[in-house]
């Protein structure tokens, strides 16, 4: 039976000293919200989360394939370049080599090393002051899952953990993130059950039921067992389609609001300070609706704001692919659109976290034809924006890809030296270049060239470190700028468009605390004029001694 029942869901947890308290912000459209009165903010407010796709982070066994070790070797590097929390994208066994398909979800994937390497790893970022998120992916699992298998096969109960059909519904389903109806993208025939089952990221990714209560209490149990091994928390895979109940009822249903209030009620019973941001890759109104009134999930991605920085850069728009996002589109002041917004949203304004790019987007070097001034810009408007900033790995130093042509690419491994592949390994080749390793991804080719083109410049992080006017310079100038009290949740914040739009002065204030960041959005130089950086301020960073503000360039002023 489809997802019509409505689960029985548990509400009398109580969420403890984390409870979210309701939204004081304000109608001034330039200043933030105060922050929340509390005895202490949550860990993560303010902080910056710095995301690792593992596989393709550094690789210890020089067997081509990022490890927890090599995470861990890495850690202080992480720390020097100030990181308060890691997420992991999936690092439980599955037999891709993205891992949202997992076949368990108590062992890790091998490929990484042994539950032994990922404990240690835990242990030394902790004792690092570095928090661990995991990557939670509760919608789907693989198709070659023992519960798939069993469902498949109608064996009690697990013929119910998933959502079957024997006919191919007709009625106007499609992709969860569009309007198409192609019923054969989400329905999909298994030849044992002589049956359709439903699964929205294709046929090797069912859906689970969860409306089923055994499925329920199962996430419950995995979540509960991985806290346990002391990670802080997890990002939430594609939380808007948990329960859909049919065509045009596909995304952010509130049976599945109300499945990660309980989900959240649960999990802070468990560890009152766990943290868990929601991937909700939509509009920012619909977005807050997974904040659930204070009892829901804690934070929510900011897609929107990557979307209005890419606009002022003129990096053209951008495909939502596993999303719907439309408001990006709107005309005017983009970052203070952004801003109030998010304001206006009914959830608590440090709710949503902004961050550039991710693993499912293009890298923004690649977006920005590699200008690596542009990138310099796009992290001074990150930095800038109040909440949880998150970051790409290789963001850091602007890494591109060789294209888009799979996805593959915007994962591929960071650049660290110019060493032997770039540092990552001393293995002969890397991931990217093993067919053997996986089911074919298509060409392979396009690695070495790649590697060979990007070396001939400052492209690795060796490199860069020894540059004060680097981007891994300004990146770890940007995240000490999160320590000052003007950079937090309470601090004012505006955006201003001058000089026909092509000049951004982003201001952060709190009490005597003030910091200006003026930004060239143009290929010519610009005047600065005289009252635009209020008297006291001194400039903290500036590309060179020029009074002008050179084509796409960037000061910043402080007092």
């Amino acid at each position: 039976m489809f997802k019509s029942t409505v689960i029985a869901l548990s509400l009398a947890l109580a969420l403890n000293a984390c409870t979210k308290a309701p939204d004081n912000s304000t109608s001034n459209a330039v200043a933030a919200p105060a922050a929340t009165a509390q005895a202490q903010a949550p860990w993560w407010q303010d902080a910056v989360v710095y995301q690792i796709w593992p596989r393709s982070f550094y690789d210890t066994n020089a067997d081509g394939i990022g490890d927890f070790k090599g995470i861990q070797a890495k850690l202080p590097y992480l720390q020097d370049l100030g990181i308060n929390a890691i997420w992991l994208t999936p690092m439980f066994e599955a037999p891709s080599y993205h891992g949202y398909d997992f076949t368990e979800f108590y062992e890790v994937e091998q490929d990484y090393g042994s539950m032994a390497d990922f404990e240690a790893l835990v242990q030394d970022a902790n004792s690092k002051n570095i928090k661990v998120i995991l990557d939670l992916v509760i919608n789907h699992i693989s198709s070659e899952h023992d519960w798939f298998q069993r469902s498949a096969a109608g064996e009690a109960p697990y013929k119910d953990y998933f959502i079957w059909r024997d006919e191919l519904p007709q009625d106007g389903w499609g992709p969860a993130w569009n309007k198409e109806v192609k019923p054969e993208a989400v329905w999909h025939w298994n030849e044992q059950r002589k049956a359709y089952y439903y699964a929205a990221f294709g046929a090797s990714q069912p859906d689970l039921n969860l409306t089923h209560p055994d499925v329920v209490a199962e996430m419950k149990k995995a979540a509960k067992f991985w806290l346990d091994k002391g990670v802080a928390g997890f990002r939430l895979d594609a939380v808007r389609y948990a329960i859909e109940n049919g065509p045009g009822q596909q995304a952010d249903t509130q049976q599945t609001i109300d499945y990660w209030v309980d989900f959240t009620q649960y999990v802070k019973s468990v560890k009152p300070d766990a943290y868990l941001v929601a991937e909700a890759w939509v509009d920012i109104p619909v977005a807050a609706r997974y904040w659930g009134e204070g009892k829901g999930l804690d934070a929510g991605f900011d897609f929107d704001f990557g979307y209005k920085v890419l606009e002022l850069l003129n990096a053209g728009a951008q495909n939502a692919e596993f999303g719907t996002m439309a408001q990006h589109k709107k005309a005017g002041n983009s970052l203070q659109n952004n801003f109030e917004d998010r304001k206006a949203s009914g959830a608590p304004f440090e709710f949503f976290s902004p961050f550039l790019t991710n693993h499912d987007q293009p890298r923004l070097a690649w977006q920005l034809g590699r200008d690596v001034n542009k990138a310099k810009l796009a992290a001074a408007m990150l930095f800038a924006s109040p909440g949880t900033t998150y970051m790409y790995y290789g963001e850091e130093i602007a890494l591109t890809q060789a294209s888009d042509n799979e996805h593959m690419h915007r994962r591929s491994p960071m650049f660290w030296d110019g060493s032997n592949q770039a540092g990552f390994t001393t293995a002969d080749k890397v991931w990217v270049q093993s067919d053997n390793l996986f089911p074919p991804q298509g060409d392979t080719s396009w690695w070495a060239p790649f590697l060979a083109a990007q070396l001939q410049g400052p492209a690795t992080v060796a490199a860069q470190q020894q540059d004060p006017k680097s981007v891994w310079s300004l990146y770890k100038f940007l995240i000490a700028q999160k320590k000052r009290p003007e950079f937090g949740i309470a601090g004012d914040y505006s955006a201003e468009l001058l000089a026909d739009g092509k000049l951004l002065k982003l201001s952060r204030t709190l009490g005597q605390q003030q910091s200006v960041l003026l930004l060239n959005l143009s290929a010519e130089a610009q005047t600065i004029p005289a009252p635009l950086v209020p008297q006291g301020l001194n400039i903290s960073w500036q590309e060179d001694d020029t009074p002008e503000l050179g084509a796409y360039q960037l000061q910043i002023w402080q007092s």
